[in-house]
């Protein structure tokens, strides 16, 4: 029986999965057919079609893992409705799972995501409750944009690295605010 939490099946959605991901590595989405990925990973189509309706499917199934995956490592943060702005968590996760990323990214995702939970509390005091909403997009475009760099570079600096470099930008904003005030 092919049930979802059936061994073949999961292992038969793990190789597929490895086998799309290579690809996404020298291919465009849209270059890539079902008949690669099945020849690749040593299955028929029937196979494919029985896990994924087609190779967006397929794109869509792997973003939801990894954003499951992502909002499982703040899911006690969350649930108690705080954010200990622990991004060390976050640089590991990437550092482990670089391919899933760089996928993620190429894929054009990163447009779409949420930040899941953001500070409203201590933007609002910080900024004077004033245009939160573009700090809120300044910081998320930031943010991805230095992941994309990290992740291109290899992930060379280690995570506790970047959250220094993350923190940095984000001290001396007093300072910052007060010079522009002028």
């Amino acid at each position: 029986m092919n049930t979802p939490h059936n061994k073949r099946r999961r292992e038969s959605c793990e190789k597929i999965e490895k086998v799309f991901l290579g690809l996404l590595q020298t291919r465009e989405l849209a270059q890539i057919r079902v008949t690669d990925i099945c020849k690749g990973a040593g299955l028929n189509r029937t196979t494919f079609y029985a896990n994924y309706p087609d190779v967006y499917g397929l794109a869509d199934s792997i973003r939801a893992k990894l954003e499951a995956e992502l909002g499982e490592l703040y899911r006690e943060e969350i649930a108690a409705g705080r954010n200990s702005n622990d991004y060390r968590k976050l640089f590991c996760h990437i550092r482990d799972n670089q391919l899933f990323y760089r996928t993620y990214f190429k894929l054009g995702y990163d447009n779409q995501y949420k930040i899941l939970r953001y500070d409203t509390e201590q933007a609002k005091k910080y900024f004077q409750n004033r245009f939160v909403e573009y700090h809120m997009e300044f910081f998320k475009s930031g943010l991805t944009r230095i992941l994309k760099l990290w992740l291109e570079g290899g992930c060379r600096e280690t995570p506790e690295e970047m959250c220094e470099i993350l923190q940095s930008e984000y001290r001396g904003r007093e300072e910052f605010f007060a010079g522009s005030s002028r």
